[in-house]
């Protein structure tokens, strides 16, 4: 019988499940955010999942494990979750880049599911293994979770639980109630689309040198600082910059540059860069000056860093994201920096 099976027959009380199921509580939202695109809503699956293990407590029957049993019910829950949701994309994901800086500012779309950043906090602590630490942080990068939204739920999980959390086929195939082969094709559908989808990242890494670390202080510093110049000299040639939910977006350092100068960047002290993490990438929590002197939340930017320059920034211009990273909606002028929950 397998671990935990035998404790999951009776009736046993909250105390006991949540013993039980509590540490399966991370993983299960980081795979329902790969799943979904949305930390509210791979939270709301979560809850659905343990809800309906809970009123399936006595039934039991130990023939798979704990783990396998809760990833079933977690699975079913998110394909039926998506069954009547259009996928989340980033503006990138919904036509060819502006021509011009201007064109970038577009009426914003709320009416379209973006896709959202997660804070590194709520994935829990790292893999004691290097490797293992790698592979985490690489699959909830924003690139891979955007492409992901491409696939056909069932071929997503496949894809998901084969690739990322490296399930055997047979293992797929008893927790979709499928054969074997039907596993194997759907992930090399997967796979395809995939390449297609999501970009060459091959030369980024991990923000954890001391060099990456000065490069972000150094964008911080610079955005703060209403410093284009400095900025221009940590973008990439063909640097990206995305602002949902305005659909419109940039490619090609002089373009980002432009759109900054005009649109963005003011006086110095107009901003205040909050450090965090999100999606196993840099991050910060933008706070711009308001009339009362302090500084109102604004958007979460995530950075992307390939070799030493920044390729591309995601600012999701929605200040409900800043409860998710446990900031404040807004500072004064003389606050002291917050700790957040991604950082």
């Amino acid at each position: 019988m397998p671990t935990g099976a035998r404790e999951l027959t009776g009736s046993p009380d909250s105390a006991d499940f949540e013993r039980l199921t509590g540490p399966y509580r991370e993983e299960l939202l980081a795979y329902c955010y790969r799943m979904l695109g949305s930390v509210q809503d791979a939270e709301d699956q979560v809850q659905e999942t343990l809800l309906r293990a809970w009123r399936s407590y006595g039934g039991f029957e130990g023939r798979s494990s704990l783990r396998t049993w809760l990833y079933r019910i977690a699975t079913n829950a998110c394909l039926r979750a998506l069954e009547n949701r259009r996928r989340r994309p980033l503006p990138s994901g919904l036509g060819a880049p502006a021509q011009e800086a201007d064109s970038a500012l577009g009426a914003a779309r709320t009416e379209v599911p973006w896709l959202e950043p997660i804070p590194d906090a709520l994935l829990g602590t790292a893999p004691a293994d290097p490797a293992a630490v790698v592979v985490s942080r690489t699959s909830m990068r924003l690139a891979l979770i955007a492409a992901l939204q491409y696939l056909p739920p069932r071929q997503r999980a496949v894809l998901i639980l084969r690739d990322v959390l490296g399930w055997r086929a047979a293992e797929v195939a008893g927790l979709l109630g499928t054969s074997t082969p039907a596993v194997n094709s759907a992930l090399q559908r997967a796979r395809e689309h995939l390449e297609q989808a999501a970009p060459d990242e091959d030369d980024i890494r991990e923000p954890v040198s001391p060099a990456d670390r000065e490069l972000v202080g150094r964008y911080a510093t610079a955005f703060e600082n209403a410093d284009l110049a400095a900025l221009v000299r940590m973008l990439r040639e063909d640097a990206v910059l995305e602002m949902p939910p305005l659909p419109g977006w940039l490619r090609g350092r002089d373009m980002v540059a432009r759109f900054l100068g005009h649109h963005v960047l003011g006086q110095p002290g107009d901003w205040r860069m909050i450090s965090t993490t999100a999606n196993g990438q840099p991050a910060f929590a933008a706070y711009a000056r308001d009339h009362r002197g302090g500084y109102q939340a604004h958007g979460i930017c995530v950075l992307t860093l390939t070799g030493t320059q920044v390729s591309r920034i995601v600012c999701f211009n929605d200040p409900g994201l800043f409860a998710v990273f446990g900031l404040p909606s807004w500072l004064s002028a003389g606050e002291r920096e917050p700790v957040s929950r991604g950082g």
